[in-house]
């Protein structure tokens, strides 16, 4: 398993917008897999697999580059940094946090508190509040200085290391570096099969904001057949009750039906779960009551187009903490190149 490219794409930074360097990365390591390759006006890269045969399917995996972060907003007088999000955060999850500033002259180290008193000189009812996201700053030690060297706008991210703790995974940006990670993997194990189907791969961008890379990406490609490769929730931790937990990991690929932004096809989910049960690929079926994933703008694009979602069950969602199971991620790779070899010439 090639853990060093899920190493690289998890620690090299990206926030909505700002994917440049995660494109980058991903473009030097699809050398030689694809017959087309090209960076839309979005900063989406769109990767073509020429079909053998003319008339063939368009088949369309959507794997988002992006990860929640942060855009500078303002430097004060101080030289702290405020920011705006890009992304969903749980204030809860960003107290005394280390971040990279990222510019264009380099990074810069920092770290993220909120305003207000510190344990020692606090009053109790002080602790019990939650602050808002606006109310975290960003202090790089630089002081005054920080403003010669931070522009408003700069991207901000988390600055952790990814882990390996037996058969998981851990780190910042598992959502969706998992998506890219399989785009490039599941191609590579396709090798030269599946010539039956134009396969487009879409490392997009802005999902995090609202799917916008893959609205333009998939109204360009126009696809038959979309596969929105994302992660999903594994809340089978504590605390949790047995029905809010959506995946449980180790139990295999998570094939999603529904989110607040899309029905996955009922035929697709029928043939993707035969296929898992033929080839001992192990599956478990998902859905969400909120949130959305870019499988919806494939199927929404110009005259539609249908679809599914193959989705990684993560633990501790949009945090440092992001946690997935090595066979999980392996059964997505499967299944994925399993489906697209079905398509032979």
């Amino acid at each position: 398993m090639n853990t060093d490219l899920l190493k690289r794409l998890c620690e090299t930074p990206g926030v909505p917008g700002h994917e440049h360097r995660v494109r980058d990365l991903v473009a030097a390591e699809i050398d030689g897999l694809f017959d087309h390759v090209e960076t839309d006006p979005m900063g989406s890269l769109l990767c073509r697999r020429d079909a053998s045969v003319e008339g063939a399917p368009r088949i369309m995996l959507l794997c988002h580059m992006d990860e929640i972060g942060f855009l500078v907003s303002h430097i004060d007088e101080k030289g702290f940094l405020w920011l705006q999000p890009v992304g969903g955060f749980d204030p809860r999850n960003l107290f005394s946090r280390r971040v990279l500033v990222c510019t264009d002259a380099g990074d810069i180290k920092g770290v993220m508190n909120p305003g207000g008193k510190p344990l020692h000189i606090s009053k109790p009812e002080d602790r019990k509040k939650v602050p808002d996201v606006g109310e975290f700053f960003v202090d790089t030690g630089l002081g005054e200085a920080a403003a010669e060297k931070v522009k408003v706008g700069d991207m901000v991210v988390m600055d952790e290391p990814f882990l390996e703790m037996g058969d998981k995974f851990v780190s910042k940006a598992l959502d969706n570096r998992v998506a890219c990670w399989l785009g490039i993997e599941a191609i590579r194990q396709l090798g030269k099969k599946g010539r039956g189907a134009e396969i487009h791969v879409a490392f997009t961008c802005q999902e995090e904001v609202g799917l916008r890379g893959a609205k333009t990406a998939a109204y360009k490609v126009r696809p038959d057949i979309g596969i929105g490769v994302d992660t999903t929730l594994a809340c089978d931790t504590p605390g949790v009750p047995e029905k809010d937990r959506t995946t449980t990991q180790g139990k295999g690929f998570g094939l999603h039906l529904r989110d607040g932004s899309f029905i996955a096809d009922r035929d697709l989910v029928v043939d993707i779960e035969k296929l898992a049960e033929e080839r001992g690929i192990p599956c478990q079926r998902t859905l969400l009551a909120a949130g959305g994933q870019d499988g919806a703008a494939a199927q929404q694009a110009a005259a539609g187009a249908r679809a599914v979602g193959v989705v990684v069950g993560t633990r501790y969602i949009h945090t440092v903490t992001e946690m997935v199971d090595r066979t999980d991620l392996e059964a997505a790779r499967d299944i994925l190149a399993a489906y697209l070899e079905g398509f032979e010439a």
